[in-house]
């Protein structure tokens, strides 16, 4: 079983249609059919049923299909590692949650870039879990996520925090309320939409419980453009980071308080891992660039709107 026949595998059962993997495989169909059926004669299993007009994959096929693209990204990222002992140069690979956390990453990725222009830097966005996952099954060297995380398997450094906000259509009546800032009082008994993340949702619960209150949760999210898009068309309303960029027009922020809650960011790596002289270059860049923000001489601009919790407001 060699890399170039899962390789061809894995566009095959992406496609599920010999012509158009093999247009794009740049390649004639007979040879990639001979390949794909090699492959399962090595196996012993049958990974795709044939229909006169598209592949159905069987359940061998989609458990290969999985492991496949892991074993692929893994060659693919040691073979880039390799290249970084050759001096400061390579790629390394940051999965990452929505909302602050792409903002938070440009900056640094940004000024490191100025300074080591032969590296290259891979990003993956989705749900925290997803990004903590793939950080513990080595298919990511960094991640940048909202804590909590387990400590007991990754070590990591603050990078940032922010509120929590209520993001309400404009057709909404608690859109008029005056000011920037809504307690949770006023969110009890609406339709709410919260993150996905497991932990949320009992922390989410407890915090209602503060003020003698169940939420009403119409459902989960775990993109900020899904949290946009169901404000904007006032499906409910949705408790999510601040994320003062991605601005829409059609739905208002108003800083939860009475009691508030702010989420913090980290960037984690593997605990009891060596890294690489090329991530810990980048760890001591993000590191530099704290302490620099910290005493008010940061390498970059800081948005004018970012809005930075009060001291003492809890964590959610």
């Amino acid at each position: 079983m060699d890399l170039r026949a899962l390789h061809y595998f894995v566009v095959v059962a992406e496609e599920l249609n010999i012509t158009r993997a093999a247009e794009r495989l740049n390649m004639s169909q007979p040879p990639l059919s001979a390949q794909i059926k090699g492959l399962e004669d090595e196996l012993g299993v049958q990974l795709f049923i044939r229909g006169k007009r598209h592949l159905t994959i069987t359940e061998a096929g989609l458990h290969l299909y999985r492991r496949a693209r892991q074993i692929l990204e893994l060659t693919d990222q040691t073979q880039q590692e390799l290249t970084t002992l050759d001096g400061l140069s390579g790629d390394f690979r940051i999965s990452l949650v929505e909302g602050r956390a792409p903002f938070l990453l440009a900056r640094w990725i940004a000024g490191f870039h100025s300074e080591f222009p032969r590296v290259a830097v891979h990003l993956w966005n989705g749900s925290g879990d997803e990004a903590m996952e793939r950080l513990q099954r080595g298919l990511a060297d960094l991640a940048l996520v909202a804590a909590p995380y387990n400590q007991e398997q990754f070590d990591g450094i603050v990078v940032g925090r922010e509120p929590w906000v209520a993001m309400i259509s404009k057709q909404h009546p608690l859109s008029k309320e005056e000011g920037a800032f809504l307690p949770l009082q006023k969110l009890a008994g609406h339709s709410l939409y919260i993150p996905s993340r497991r932990s949320r949702l009992d922390s989410i619960r407890a915090w209602f419980g503060e003020i003698g209150e169940e939420p009403n949760i119409a459902g989960d999210l775990s993109s900020y453009i899904d949290a946009v898009a169901l404000s904007e068309q006032n499906a409910g309303i949705c408790i999510y980071p601040m994320t003062t960029y991605n601005e829409s027009d059609l739905i208002v922020k108003k800083i939860i308080t009475e009691t508030a809650r702010q989420v913090e960011y980290a960037l984690i790596w593997k605990r009891n891992v060596r890294q690489t002289e090329l991530q810990q270059e980048f760890i001591n860049y993000v590191q530099d660039c704290m302490e620099e923000e910290r005493r008010g001489t940061q390498r970059y601009l800081l948005p004018e709107r970012e809005y930075i919790p009060p001291a003492g407001t809890k964590y959610l």
